[in-house]
């Protein structure tokens, strides 16, 4: 059974980040989610109140009452920015008179959670625990490869096909990315030389990797075993997933000094603020840079 529909407003808002701001449908169910659980939460102080026509002491009070619920300031911060644009919406509209959330925001309280990725050292563990003979071993191992050499989402690797490999440019083009922001990563050498090979035994079109049994697309499901798998064979901590790999390329770019706004751009991030949770690689960094400039030298 589908939910009841919201105010048509905020139905209107719904469908304008779906055709216009072209948001993925998870992000629009995110979305209507927080605004169903904002006005339910507000309707008890301010029964009958819209959201576009509530103080922003009023928003204090949920907040606080969510904070009581066990809401993480995370959650909260998320909230209120899809809140946030829910009000600009409304007032361009011409149906609230201003966002009171502008401007307010629990970003700058926020620590940022240091991504679990793994060493240098493990990372070839794990690369090393894929070398077994077979062509879904094969296929397994370049799984691995793809997550870890080029910062694959789950997603992206699950929708690669042959024909988004770029052999003139060795790159890989991600076509199926978040936000509709397809990218192209350049291949590293070693793993391009094990795509080729690869490709030989797995013909020319369709799908880049598929099931042993039925040779259908693989899903995330089997990605997940994949990885879990080979981290098992490397003795690899447990939880070593996807994104875990994911996080590992990024932070050994990083870690090498590769400059922020070049991971941004390879892990399809919109802006390099959101590659900043990397930044806890070489803490001492900042430092560093400034302690190189020309400062107290003889004049």
């Amino acid at each position: 059974m589908s939910a009841l529909p919201l105010d048509p407003l905020i139905e209107g808002y719904l469908s304008y980040l779906d055709q216009v701001g072209r948001k993925t449908p998870r992000t629009i169910v995110d979305v209507r989610c927080t605004l169903r659980r904002v006005s339910a939460g507000t309707a008890r102080r301010r029964p009958g109140v819209e959201l576009w026509h509530l103080e922003l002491e009023d928003y204090l009070h949920w907040l606080e009452d969510e904070r009581q619920l066990g809401r993480t300031p995370a959650g909260l911060a998320k909230c209120l920015s899809h809140v946030r644009g829910l009000l600009e919406y409304a007032w361009r509209s011409g149906r609230g008179e201003r966002n009171v959330l502008d401007g307010f925001s629990l970003q700058h309280t926020l620590r940022r959670t240091v991504p679990k990725h793994l060493t240098l050292e493990e990372a070839e563990h794990l690369v090393r625990a894929t070398s077994l003979p077979g062509r879904s071993a094969r296929r397994d191992r370049l799984v691995i490869l793809l997550l870890y050499g080029c910062g694959l989402r789950t997603s992206e690797l699950c929708a690669l096909d042959v024909g988004d490999i770029n052999r003139e440019r060795h790159e890989l083009l991600v076509r199926k990315a978040k936000a509709d922001r397809p990218r192209a990563i350049p291949i590293p050498e070693a793993l391009y030389t094990e795509l080729l090979a690869y490709l030989l035994e797995h013909g020319k079109r369709g799908a880049l990797l598929r099931t042993s049994a039925r040779q259908r697309r693989l899903r995330s499901k089997h990605v997940c075993d994949i990885v879990s798998a080979a981290a098992t064979r490397a003795g690899l901590r447990p939880g070593v997933t996807a994104r875990t790999l994911r996080h590992s390329f990024a932070t050994h770019l990083m870690d090498r000094g590769v400059d922020l706004a070049v991971i941004a751009s390879l892990m399809g991030h919109r802006s390099p603020q959101e590659t900043g949770v990397y930044l806890h690689v070489l803490p001492e960094r900042p430092e560093a840079a400034v302690r190189t400039l020309p400062i107290g030298a003889g004049s």
